[in-house]
Order: structure tokens, then sequence, then C-alpha cells
């Protein structure tokens, strides 16, 4: 179509409560600014959205990838890899050794880049692809020189014949890039021939999303978490999705009735169209920044994601946060029912 201490300060609160009002859109809010500090960018202050834990790793989801690869596209695109270095072998693991990950790369000139769910495909002018996942932790960070200082934990450096290097930095190393061909990557990646509907790049009809949807019993929040249904909704936009159509996480599929199902449809496109709009959302764990080291601004939009114990924002009843497999999930009791 989905951010720091442990508890929020009095001043921080009257804030909340002063922009509780319902809002098209807020500014976003002011995110610690380590990568742009690392790309000689200016740092912003920290602030941290109530319920979120310093440390806590959230993985990007879609909206977050689909930024990267917008900006990735327009940047190397058309442009030719002149060298690679690999410092961390952990993440071309798929390859037998670090010389299989480069050769099929060096001397090749970008194409543009596509997404298959969350992970990125970088076509080249051969046969050949490079396939990027960033995981939990990873990022994609454009240098435009090779004097700028390189991150910690950057385990991948791509350099161009133009100038410029593309790097991946990936502190917990669950993130990856590989080379194949389009023939065989289902084959290894095997949740890539199961995926379901991409929102951001090939919407459907309603009733197409309700059948898919529907097509098995399950708690709501499970189906849209659902890779087999929904490519790349994660804990946050699920939470956010379920706000905006006003229906509970714990509801099962199939006690909905079709207006439901539309309600649902038309939330699901327009929570990820605007997250994709303000280039994502950063959270606590300062992860996620676009490919210039910069933080996203949904993270202002958030409705009830990491805002247990404050004002719902439509209705005043306070947010609520409860544990539903194994996951934190946070809701209006008064608004979805």
């Amino acid at each position: 179509m989905q951010p720091f201490c442990s508890m929020v300060s009095s001043v921080e609160r009257e804030r909340e409560l002063a922009r509780s009002r319902p809002s098209r859109l807020r500014r976003a809010l002011p995110l610690i600014g380590s990568a742009n500090k690392r790309l000689g960018q200016p740092t912003r202050a920290q602030t941290t959205p109530k319920g979120v834990r310093i440390g806590e790793v959230l993985m990007p989801e879609l909206p977050e990838v689909e930024t990267i690869r917008r900006d990735l596209d327009k940047e190397i695109a058309g442009k030719k890899i002149k060298s690679v270095e690999v410092t961390g072998a952990r993440s071309t693991r798929r390859h037998e050794d670090v010389k299989t990950f480069i050769d099929p790369l060096v001397g090749r000139t970008v194409k543009g880049v596509d997404r298959r769910g969350k992970y990125m495909v970088v076509k080249l002018d051969g046969p050949d692809v490079l396939i990027i996942h960033l995981g939990m932790s990873g990022q994609l960070l454009r240098a435009p020189s090779v004097r700028t200082e390189m991150p910690k934990h950057t385990h991948v450096v791509i350099n161009f014949t133009q100038g410029g290097q593309l790097r991946f930095i990936d502190p917990r190393t669950f993130g990856e890039m590989f080379v194949t061909t389009l023939d065989v990557i289902e084959e290894q990646v095997p949740e890539l021939a199961h995926l379901g509907i991409d929102a951001l790049s090939a919407p459907v009809t309603w009733k197409n999303f309700g059948g898919l949807l529907t097509l098995r019993s399950a708690k709501l929040k499970t189906a849209l978490m659902d890779q087999r249904v929904l490519a790349g909704i994660g804990n946050i936009y699920s939470d956010e999705i379920l706000f905006h159509s006003g229906l509970r996480f714990d509801r099962s599929t199939d006690s909905l009735k079709p207006e439901d199902v539309r309600r649902l449809y038309r939330s699901t496109v327009e929570v990820l169209q605007e997250a994709l709009r303000l280039r994502g959302s950063s959270l606590a764990d300062a992860q996620y920044v676009d490919l210039f080291g910069k933080p996203g601004g949904y993270q202002a939009e958030h409705q009830v994601y990491a805002r247990d114990g404050l004002p719902c924002r439509r209705c005043r009843q306070t947010i609520t946060k409860e544990k539903f497999t194994g996951r934190t999930t946070y809701f209006c009791p008064a608004c979805q029912i």
C-alpha cells in the first residue's frame, strides 16, 4: 500500500496530549542521527516513542524497502561496477567463497532495481542479478566518495567507475547479498514462489484481497503478517492498518462481512501509500534510514504503534498493548471491534 529512553518525560507527554487530536499529517519526529553523522549529514535530536525500548530491533517492512529500492534505482541505474570489497563473509554466505560473489559483478552495468516482497533485485547487463535482503538491521548507504567515513559493521562495498560507493551495513548480519539468475531464484528463496499481494507494486481489487485473506481461518493480525497473503507487512503496519480499519487484531478472518473486507482493503492501501510517501518509519533502534542516511517520517503518523498509555487520537480512550503470538500488539479497545 510500518522508532531513546524507556519512559516518556512529562514534557513529551504534554506535547503528545496537545497533538492527540486527529490530524492528517504532522511533521516527522526527530530521530537519532547516527547514520547521518557517519555520512557527514546533520544529526537530529533523539526522541523516544513510548513503549519502544533501546536495543529493540524491528525489521524493515514494505514501505521502507520500497523507499530504498526507488532511491537505489535512481542512484545506481546506468552505473558500472568497478570493484567489490567484502569484509564480512556472512553477508555473502550463499556463495562458496567471496570470489564467486565478486567476479559476476565486476565490470557489469546496473540496468535497474526491482523488488519482490522485501528482496531487492539489482538487474545487470548480463544474465545475473544481485539480490539484497536487509534482514533485521541491514542498511544500504550511498557514499559520494571513497573518502566518506566508513560506518562500523560495513560488510560489502561496491565501487562504481563513475565514482561513489554503495555500502551494505549490517550489525546483526541477518541480511544478505547474493548473485543468481532469475530462473532459479525461487529455488534459492522458496518464499518468493508463494508471495501474496504486493499492495505497493501490484494492487488488486478488494474482492481478490478478501478472497485471499479469508482463504483460511486465522486471526486478523496473523493473516495480515502472513507473507502468502500480503507481502512485506510486519508488526508496525499490521497494527496501523487494523486501527485504521476499526478491526481488532484477534478477530477471526471468517467473521468478516463484505463491508469489513472493503474497509480493511482500503486501510491497507492508504496506510502503506502514506508510509511510502513519508519514506517509511524510523524507530528507536535507529536501524532504518534511507539510502542517504536520513530517517523516515511516518513514525509521527502512528496512531497506535508504541503509543500504549497515551490517548487515542480518534476517541481519547487509552491505547493498550498485549502480547499476541509472541509479538507486542498495540490497539484501541474502543475504536477496534
